[in-house]
């Protein structure tokens, strides 16, 4: 067996997913995909596009789409839908003004169809600044408690430093062994 054919192999073991990262502008998508690919976190600007990044987690590759928040990207978010296997949406816990704003957003995520039986995992982002938003009221605050149809979870984090990014890919990468 040639090296080759064994690196096919150890390929073949390796699950790929598609993840999209949605979530209002500045609400730390960018950083925290940069803070999970090892890179720099000192310099962030507003991603006016896309970017798009491969991370190695529990077995699986994930290519994580990270598209930008702003208000006038947002109805470009469904091109990017198609074949997505889980979808993690970030939200600025410690800006209560836009809660609302950002449960919308989810909300009408949710409603999609080619996004119906996807995961979803909510980073409540920004827990380093003072009166953040714990995990639990995020997830009430985005009227999340009552969906029974779909895998969400919530985790409290800190793209900034890092702080439960990890955790929340590892309860990803749980449900989508099925060990829920």
């Amino acid at each position: 067996m040639g090296l080759l054919t064994l690196l096919r192999n150890l390929k073949k073991d390796e699950k790929e997913l598609r993840i999209l990262m949605l979530g209002l502008d500045n609400s730390g998508k960018t950083t925290a995909l940069k803070q999970l690919a090892g890179e720099d976190v000192s310099q962030i600007t507003p991603t006016q596009g896309f970017n798009i990044k491969s991370v190695q987690q529990a077995g699986f590759k994930l290519n994580v789409w990270d598209i930008g928040g702003q208000k006038h990207i947002r109805p470009y978010w469904k091109n990017y839908y198609q074949n997505t296997d889980c979808v993690i949406y970030m939200v600025d816990s410690a800006d209560k003004r836009r809660t609302d704003e950002a449960a919308e957003e989810l909300m009408s995520l949710l409603e999609e169809e080619e996004l119906k039986s996807v995961a979803v995992l909510v980073f409540a982002n920004k827990q380093d600044l003072l009166g953040a938003m714990s995990a639990a009221e995020v997830m009430k605050e985005l009227e999340l408690t009552s969906l029974k149809d779909r895998w969400v979870h919530v985790q409290a984090c800190s793209a900034k430093t890092g702080s439960g990014l990890e955790d929340g890919l590892t309860e990803l990468m749980r449900a989508q062994r099925g060990e829920r």
